[in-house]
């Protein structure tokens, strides 16, 4: 059953297709992890952003010491919509540790939706092996996931991960997602694995329209392609990526939401979440524009 607090909470989150027809520059708190909560979202509100992608660490760390109704006083005050919570892994894939990555669904589900957030990230990083017939497992995986988050509102988002043996491309997430045929399961893309990794532009042609549900923006870095791992992600507009084709081809595929910044060079995590946010901002409104999207 679902409690009264959550079925509030889910009442109160407004889908973003309710609230926006274009897309929009994002800030996902893992860039800043060398802050804190509070920190990081003042300095994100003073450089102009407006949208937030929460993290278990950063607001977990937050309640030690306040609690869900403070936190979302903040968000409120400094003028952000938080518009994503990442995420939890292992749910999909066939494995030893399904249950238990189920029971963690459960507890993040309930917080996610106190926050009044409707969506739900939920990377696939696995790099055990596997065979063609634990995919069909894998769609019964991503259906119990849904029954999951379903009673709150929220939508779980397949991350597929450059590096995963089992969900590591595009095409693979898009056809996990239509075999578990769930309205509470949806794919998303990450441009870093998506261009990093083993899909090709071309797989973009596969996407159904508004399908994709949340972006995650990032460029590659010009070094060889060995060299890259999941830290290796640079501001858009840094790398080689071809970040303006990408949003319009998102853009034909009627994807309207966040492109949410997600950084992990130590540089940047630890620096003024301000001074971080305001770079990227200058570095990636012009992509937006460029393609026509902001």
């Amino acid at each position: 059953m679902i409690s009264r607090r959550n079925l509030l909470a889910s009442a109160a989150a407004v889908p973003l297709s309710a609230t926006t027809s274009r897309m929009f520059l994002c800030m996902h708190q893992t860039t800043s992890a060398g802050s804190t909560f509070r920190a990081s979202l003042e300095g994100y509100a003073r450089a102009g952003i407006r949208y937030v992608e929460i993290t278990l660490p950063m607001i977990g760390e937050f309640v030690k010491t306040g609690n869900i109704a403070e936190a979302k006083r903040i968000i409120k005050d400094l003028g952000l919509t938080a518009v994503s919570f990442g995420g939890v892994r292992g749910l999909a894939e066939p494995s030893a540790g399904h249950v238990q990555a189920v029971e963690e669904l459960k507890r993040t589900s309930a917080l996610v939706a106190d926050l009044g957030i409707d969506r739900l990230v939920c990377p696939c990083g696995t790099i055990e092996k596997f065979t063609i017939d634990d995919y069909a497992r894998g769609a019964e995986n991503l259906r119990e996931a849904g029954e999951v988050v379903k009673p709150l509102g929220i939508t779980a988002m397949i991350e597929f991960m450059r590096g995963s043996t089992f969900i590591g491309t595009l095409p693979t997430a898009l056809r996990l997602t239509h075999q578990a045929a769930h309205p509470n399961v949806r794919p998303m893309l990450d441009c870093y694995h998506f261009w990093a990794g083993l899909s090709k532009f071309e797989d973009l042609d596969l996407v159904q329209s508004g399908e994709i549900h949340h972006v995650h923006f990032q460029d590659v870095p010009d070094i060889p392609r060995e060299q890259l791992d999941n830290t290796t992600r640079e501001i858009p507009g840094d790398g080689i990526s071809p970040l303006v084709r990408i949003l319009h081809k998102l853009a034909e595929k009627n994807y309207r939401g966040p492109l949410s910044v997600e950084l992990f060079y130590p540089h940047l995590q630890r620096g003024d979440p301000y001074e971080v946010a305001l770079r990227i901002r200058h570095k990636a409104e012009p992509i937006l524009q460029q393609a026509g999207v902001l």
